[in-house]
């Protein structure tokens, strides 16, 4: 993680997973696998970049892992949070 403003790029990489994982399955298995990476601003007005990822889980076979990064611009590592969601059965 950076060493500058931990705090700060947590907190969003926890923001945004959560707005990930509210997606319903059908929506997040429609766009599974795919990515992007945004500018986005930190609570702390830091200009960072994001990138969010779904993607197929290996395990519980079927399941889609969704990855959030969240770095200062330029860095090549930042924050991270990860959730993996089951199908609904």
């Amino acid at each position: 993680m950076s060493t500058e403003h931990p705090d700060d790029l947590s907190a969003l990489a926890i923001e945004e997973l959560d707005a990930a994982c509210a997606l319903s399955w059908a929506e997040m298995k429609r766009i599974t696998p795919w990515g992007d990476t945004y500018e986005g601003l930190t609570a702390g007005g830091l200009e960072v970049e994001v990138e969010r990822r779904y993607i197929w889980a290996h395990q519980p076979e079927g399941s889609i892992a969704i990855e959030v990064e969240v770095r200062l611009p330029g860095m090549r590592q930042g924050a991270e949070a990860r959730a993996v969601i089951e199908p609904s059965r």
